[in-house]
């Protein structure tokens, strides 16, 4: 185990190199001899992946669709690659029924791309199951995958892929099977290897990004899905059973402008790659579900005053935004090639709007409501606030996007957002106010993928997991 433990650390000072010019901790000279007590009461890690951050396969070829770029890579703009990355869509469908062919398939640890016939490739989450490493926290992914022979030793961090496109309470009801999954799996272990039976597993979470959400939801209503009516879920803190501590990296708790722009104006994930058409994206669920809370003010109109209800179907479809744009008629026929009639497309391009939007409007109410959750569930928030981050958007008459304003953030994530703040505008004199109880806060000034890589975040990451105070 300590030669498993120098490899990672050794890795991890590699990156570091490549990355930064922060001074690094002695990780491996911190921790070492907590990772050789083999102990059955220290709680196993599942990292939660954030928005793009789990591989998407194809069940049956498993080819990749969404993990590796560049040349020969599923291109988004083509009839088959519309209709692979993109969810479908029917008139009247409901959204939890309207399934595809893809699986997850393990997160984006890193990402293979292709320029000019080169492959390079880009860590992203390597780094965080590397810090893990140095802690002893053996990642059953890795194991099984050969990638590192940690021999028989720690059984106690797994990674949860999910599909990232899909709305947030359905990958949360697939966290709850998950933990169920690999809980009877921890407990077995612990009665082969100590002689306990039926031992009580808990589980730390160390969620980045839209992770954190999935987490969020999971921990405060367990499997229970939003009622039908619009009325507000029961908040019973179901997921607390199998869960002490969750780790938010970056989350978007309170949502980004950012998702809104990239629904309008389509999203290109590096420098000459593919660009995904905003169509595509205004299919999935979860990027709704991201969307800036309506009360922080984060969209004005032609006149500069707020805009009320930024999930109001009718705002989508007067601007033409994502899937009500009538210049994304191209993609929608690549998309729903069956349908024959324009008009016809277009109509059921605008009913999965509304229901997404609808969707959205009830899962951010029930992700609000102000409550401490329960003595034993401790929440701690990794934040950036040195990055100028896209606050407030602007549109014209024409219905085009343009940010007027930028704030302390990650880059991607505003601090406001991450921390949930509800103080209003200009009155920050008070202390923090906001609906989630958080135990401890940690601000960090690194991006919103770096966060991850930082120095600070690793050492207080791994303290926090390993030798922090437990009731």
């Amino acid at each position: 185990m300590r030669t498993v433990s120098t490899i990672c650390f050794l890795l991890l000072i590699g990156l570091t190199a490549c990355t930064s010019s922060y001074k690094a901790p002695d990780l491996g000279g911190l921790y070492n001899s907590l990772v050789q007590n083999e102990s059955p009461y220290r709680n196993p890690v599942v990292v939660i992946p954030g928005l793009m951050g789990s591989r998407l396969v194809e069940a049956q070829s498993h080819n990749v669709v969404w993990g590796a770029f560049g040349s020969g890579s599923v291109n988004p703009n083509s009839v088959h690659g519309a209709q692979l990355i993109g969810l479908p869509m029917e008139k009247g469908g409901k959204l939890n029924q309207l399934q595809d062919d893809l699986i997850p398939a393990g997160a984006l640890d890193s990402a293979i791309i292709s320029l000019f016939g080169y492959p390079i490739e880009l860590n992203t989450y390597a780094y965080i199951l590397g810090v893990l490493g140095v802690g002893g926290y053996r990642d059953q992914h890795l194991g099984e995958a050969g990638i590192v022979d940690y021999g028989d030793r720690h059984f106690t961090c797994f990674q949860f892929a999910y599909d990232w496109r899909r709305d947030i309470v359905e990958s949360a009801k697939a966290l709850d099977r998950f933990l169920k999954e690999k809980r009877k799996y921890v407990q077995q272990e612990i009665e082969k290897r100590f002689g306990i039976k039926d031992y009580d597993v808990k589980f730390d979470l160390v969620a980045h990004s839209i992770g954190g959400l999935v987490a969020r939801y999971y921990l405060r209503y367990g499997t229970a899905d939003l009622p039908e009516h619009g009325d507000l879920p029961k908040l019973t803190w179901a997921g607390s059973r199998y869960t002490e501590h969750l780790v938010m990296i970056g989350t978007p708790n309170a949502g980004s402008i950012d998702a809104l722009t990239n629904m309008v104006n389509g999203y290109r994930p590096a420098f000459l790659l593919s660009r995904y058409p905003s169509a595509v994206l205004g299919t999935m669920p979860s990027v709704y579900q991201l969307l800036s809370r309506s009360r922080h003010h984060p969209l004005l109109d032609e006149n500069r005053l707020p805009v009320n209800d930024i999930l109001d179907p009718e705002l989508w479809e007067k601007n033409g935004w994502g899937l009500a744009d009538p210049n994304q008629a191209h993609v929608l026929k690549l998309m729903l090639p069956k349908i024959k009639s324009p008009e016809q497309r277009r109509q059921i391009a605008l009913d999965h709007l509304r229901k997404c939007l609808k969707r959205a409007k009830h899962f951010a109410a029930a992700m609000d409501i102000p409550a401490k959750p329960p003595g034993s569930l401790k929440y701690f928030l990794v934040a950036g606030d040195s990055d100028k981050t896209n606050k407030t958007a602007q549109f014209d008459s024409f219905g085009r996007l343009a940010i007027v304003e930028k704030g302390p953030g990650d880059g991607v994530v505003l601090r406001q957002s991450a921390l949930m703040d509800e103080r209003l505008e200009g009155n920050l004199t008070e202390r923090l106010i906001s609906p989630i109880s958080w135990d401890q806060v940690l601000f960090l000034f690194s991006d919103h993928l770096d966060l991850t890589r930082n120095p600070a975040f690793t050492d207080n990451l791994l303290y926090f997991l390993m030798e922090s105070q437990r009731s």
